[in-house]
């Protein structure tokens, strides 16, 4: 049995001894939210390995967690069980049950077939409504301050993910107009900041998760139940602010621990032998005195324990942004005024030397125009950046409000995850490879995969026009667009396209990857200038590898930058944190591998965060004798393992490795 999210298309499969047949139940069954329920006879249901079981009694208190290798015998009674897999799944069954974690899969199992109700709840979240604003600072603050109404809670489980809403959309109109309905919690939070509309993008995700009010002030700062924290220190406004926003989120993760979940946690137990935090204490607390304590800890005592934040936004401060402040907010994104280097065009294509031109065909049909003026954005810590403003950015994806706008619009799609691939050049064959060896690879997802080669201009307009979850484009691009037999068929003269995401290995395809988007796919990777063909094959299989086994875009092309010359060639434009797949195990994981000796290496395990795992999730990762969480994007390093222990961690999953400067994607490395 597949339980499916037709909207963010991920699949979560519950194995059966044998064939069942759901009927459809009442989803009031269930005491937390679910979209859809079913009911199923059976004995046993196998779940993927590594799927954390909890298991709770009719009253909602925990009775057992379940994760890596554990087990658990519970006597008769009624169970609601929460399965954290691809998608968010609940069971409710009679007992006795027994819960038992087995390195290749968990199974639950009961002493005869009985009826299981099985509910399910999809993570693609919805703005409640529309609240219309004026370009007036003081509106827009008014405006922006209706945000929280989306967060589920104002307790500190608001950190986690799914209790996050979409912030209200923002319609730029004559007058400001906040719908009556709309609920608003009354935190006595406040930030005052100089009515300016630089000052209002940098905090609105941070009032947002504070449930706070924006006022109007002379200087920015943090008020609550007499506590004040002033934001013009000597990091500056934007560095204070976003310290802020990490501080109370990551604080609120340790305190979260004494919650619903109770979880070994891997920071809270670094933090408390750090300092003297009263975590049980705080729970019960006030948001003001949670804050007071929180910013009574030195920030350099835990800058190294913050996981590292999914999205830095570089924001323009201009009355065409403000429309866009809910998704950036949606996103929880550290939020900069723009600022960067310039880059010429020769920098950018740096790897396209003579010897290689000679030597080798690239990408472009034709002559190519650089007309883009590049900039790379100052650096950050973020696992990704975006950037919105003027300027093709470079190691940053160039969000458009388009991008938002169709990740918003995105509708249910019944089937298969749709994989299309176009191969429009004889001489780019090689590439091809990936329809066999890479889509559609993974074991319990389905694919539909199509392959077009060689196509008309008519044909690839139809192709474009299909709904499909993925576009892999292998051919030229040039001024006028995509290169067919009998001609060109320019993206911009396209109403509407069909994929969700897209990857364009041709030269120079930028530009033709911003008209994809405005004409409704939500991101893709594409190139700012000349690529060498030979290269371009080894680009397109790795970067097929990681989407196909559940990387967003962004962080794909962040692991293809370790082993390739011409991949900083490549850019993002659109939603670089969209994910093709979904992962096996909730977040994208990256392992870096060095030998220390005969029998003994070091692991490196970096996990990036996905559309089902964002800040604020958990990870257990499973490695010999650990037994504590981590927040998701929390590094752990320096993990020694023999031979052994090393392959058989990496017969779980078919995670990307890299050893040596290369990535590699089995154990092929090991001697």
């Amino acid at each position: 049995m597949v339980v499916r999210d037709n909207v963010e298309r991920h699949q979560f499969m519950l194995r059966t001894p044998s064939p069942v047949a759901p009927e459809p139940a009442d989803r009031r069954r269930f005491s937390l939210p679910t979209d859809a329920a079913v009911r199923i006879e059976t004995d046993r249901i196998g779940l993927a390995a590594n799927t954390v079981v909890c298991v709770r009694d009719e009253a909602g208190s925990m009775l057992a967690q379940v994760d890596q290798q554990g087990h658990e015998e519970l006597d008769a009674a009624t169970y609601s069980i929460e399965l954290f897999g691809a998608v968010k799944t609940y069971l409710r069954v009679e007992g006795p049950l027994t819960v038992d974690a087995k390195p290749l899969e968990t199974v639950l199992s009961f002493e005869e077939p009985q009826t299981v109700y099985v509910g399910a709840r999809s993570s693609h979240e919805s703005p409640a409504t529309t609240v219309t604003t004026t370009d007036d600072p003081l509106d827009v603050m008014e405006a922006v301050s209706a945000f929280s109404s989306a967060l589920k809670t104002t307790s500190v489980e608001r950190s986690y993910p799914t209790l996050r809403g979409h912030p209200p959309l923002l319609e730029l109109g004559d007058e400001l107009d906040i719908p009556e309905g709309l609920h608003v919690p009354e935190t006595g939070v406040r930030i005052e900041l100089p009515p300016m509309l630089s000052h209002i993008f940098v905090a609105t995700p941070l009032a947002y998760y504070l449930g706070a009010r924006l006022v109007p002030g002379d200087a920015p700062r943090l008020v609550a139940d007499g506590f004040v924290h002033d934001f013009d220190g000597p990091h500056g406004f934007e560095e204070s602010v976003a310290r802020a926003l990490k501080r109370t989120f990551f604080l609120d993760c340790v305190v979260r621990t004494e919650g619903i979940y109770d979880v070994p946690l891997h920071e809270r137990q670094t933090v408390e032998s750090r300092t003297d935090i009263d975590v049980e204490r705080l729970y019960d607390a006030s948001l003001g005195e949670q804050l007071s304590a929180y910013f009574e800890i030195p920030y350099e005592h835990i800058a190294d324990l913050v996981p590292e934040w999914k999205l830095t936004t570089h924001v323009a401060p201009q009355t065409d942004n403000i429309e866009l402040l809910p998704f950036i907010t949606n996103d929880l994104a550290v939020v900069r005024t723009p600022t960067g280097t310039e880059v010429s065009h020769s920098e950018v294509q740096a790897a396209v030397v003579d010897d290689f031109l000679r030597d080798d065909i690239v990408r472009s049909a034709g002559a190519t125009t650089p007309n883009e003026t590049y900039v790379k954005p100052s650096s950050t810590d973020s696992v990704e950046q975006a950037w919105i403003s003027d300027g093709t950015p470079v190691g940053a994806s160039k969000t458009t409000p388009a991008a938002y706008r169709n990740r918003l619009q995105r509708k249910p799609t019944q089937g298969d995850i749709g994989i299309t691939v176009v191969c429009n050049d004889p001489e780019m064959l090689a590439e091809t490879d990936i329809v066999d060896e890479v889509y559609g690879s993974r074991d319990g997802l389905s694919f539909d995969i199509d392959a077009h080669y060689d196509l008309s201009r008519a044909e690839l307009r139809e192709i474009l026009a299909e709904p499909t979850d993925f576009l892999h484009y292998i051919g030229h691009i040039d001024d006028d667009g995509f290169q067919c037999h009998d001609g060109r068929v320019d993206a911009e003269t396209l109403d509407r396209v069909g994929t969700g995401a897209f990857f364009l290995n041709a030269c120079q395809s930028y530009d033709q990857g911003l008209a994809l988007v405005e004409a409704g796919a939500i991101g893709g990777i594409v190139t700012f200038s000349e690529v060498i063909n030979s290269q371009a094959v080894g680009v397109g299989r790795t970067l097929a590898r990681l989407l196909n086994g559940g990387f967003p875009l962004q962080a794909s092309l962040d692991v293809v930058r370790t082993d390739s010359d011409i991949a900083h060639q490549y850019g993002v434009v659109g939603d670089g944190g969209l994910s093709v797949v979904q992962t096996e195990s909730g977040v994208a994981v990256l392992c870096e591998v060095a030998q220390l000796s005969d029998d003994e290496y070091s692991l490196s395990y970096n996990s990036y965060p996905t559309s089902r795992c964002g800040p604020g999730s958990l990870i257990i990762p499973a490695l010999p004798e650990t037994n504590e969480y981590y927040l998701s994007s929390q590094g752990l390093s320096d993990i020694r393992l023999t031979e052994a222990e090393l392959r058989n961690f990496l017969a779980l999953e078919q995670i990307p490795v890299v050893y040596d400067d290369t990535v590699y994607w089995d154990c092929e490395f090991l001697s």
